[in-house]
């Protein structure tokens, strides 16, 4: 047997909040799985916002650092970085959240240059994608998409203005939240709400009657779609995110999905959002330049995507990749981390001073 081999991966997206989790935590599960890594010293670094994120103290995480937010910018995210480069050595970040990815792309080179590789889109692909620029993206691609405005203020939702839409309307901001709203006091509460975090514009949508449907991959950089796995969408949070899913194949749907990364030459995860509706059209609602909350799913049907990046990052050949079988279901669960006040503690402080280490599994011994 072969001496192990070392490998530190930086993972993003720690937060787990049942209504909307991220994908941090079930990406760190699927790389802890992999047989890819069975002689690798494995290393998990977790990277995070905030000290509540229950996959800063998992125990599949070695190590945790809090970061800055990511609206502080590009310059500042590369020193917190630099930081934890020098205590770790980092050899590849997964970025899983997707107001962080802009600040990703712009520091690749400057990454690539400590030695730590990413797989990301370029800047234009991801502006590309962009919830404001969908309806554009997929009149190009061919693909059907609900009617959408972009709003600065909330006199649309109001109906001033020759332009006046019906209720129900979705209202979704630009990077987060979606609420569907019956009556225009709801939307101005929702725009009111979504604008104070996110800012403008506010996407409004017409909303499409069908069933939800997930596909996620990753985009090779040459037009190509690699080992998509899609699911039907079987039980939803109040956000609409996906509580449990079933594994399906639908060949409209790969397509949809194959000339999405085939106009924009998608680089790195994705996850496309559509839905059918009653005449079997697909309709776009989101392109998310990510992993999924539910990517250990692939991990299930035998095309473990987060490996599968990891050789696409080292340029190791690609395995011949399973049928993914139909029917195969995820469900959800919440589940308690217990955390020693001292770990909480020094979470709380690395916020205030310069970034502190916390290794889970040794605070919790």
């Amino acid at each position: 047997m072969n001496a192990p081999r070392h490998l530190t991966i930086g993972v993003t997206g720690l937060n787990a909040r049942a209504d909307n989790p991220g994908p941090g935590l079930a990406v760190v599960r699927c790389l802890r799985e992999s047989a890819d890594f069975k002689n690798f010293d494995l290393r998990i670094v977790g990277l995070s916002y905030d000290a509540f994120d229950p996959g800063l103290y998992h125990g599949d995480v070695d190590a945790a650092y809090l970061l800055g937010y990511p609206f502080a910018g590009a310059a500042a995210l590369a020193e917190r970085l630099r930081h934890v480069h020098a205590r770790e050595r980092l050899d590849v970040i997964v970025p899983c959240v997707d107001a962080e990815l802009p600040n990703f792309v712009q520091l690749q080179p400057e990454l690539q240059s400590w030695g730590i590789l990413t797989y990301l889109p370029s800047a234009r692909q991801l502006q590309m994608r962009d919830k404001s620029r969908l309806a554009e993206l997929a009149k190009q691609a061919g693909i059907a998409v609900p009617e959408t405005k972009l709003i600065h203020d909330a006199s649309f939702l109001l109906g001033a203005g020759p332009e006046r839409w019906a209720y129900p309307l979705m209202v979704k901001g630009l990077y987060y939240d979606a609420v569907m709203c019956q009556d225009a006091a709801s939307a101005v509460a929702a725009f009111n709400k979504i604008s104070s975090l996110w800012g403008v514009p506010i996407i409004v949508q017409k909303p499409v009657k069908g069933e939800e449907y997930n596909l996620t991959g990753i985009g090779d950089g040459c037009g190509n779609l690699v080992a998509p796995v899609m699911m039907k969408k079987r039980a939803l949070t109040d956000k609409g995110k996906a509580w449990a899913g079933v594994t399906i194949y639908d060949a409209k749907l790969l397509a949809t999905a194959e000339a999405i990364v085939r106009h924009l030459n998608w680089r790195g995860a994705l996850e496309v959002e559509l839905i059918r509706d009653e005449s079997g059209t697909y309709h776009l609602i989101e392109i998310n330049p990510r992993f999924p909350a539910w990517i250990y799913l692939s991990a299930g049907v035998g095309r473990n995507l987060p490996a599968v990046m990891m050789r696409l990052i080292t340029g190791s050949p690609l395995p011949s990749f399973p049928p993914v079988q139909a029917g195969t279901l995820f469900i959800r669960y919440a589940q308690e981390v217990i955390v020693p006040m001292q770990s909480f503690e020094s979470m709380m402080l690395a916020s205030e001073r310069e970034l502190a280490i916390v290794p889970p599994k040794e605070l919790a011994a």
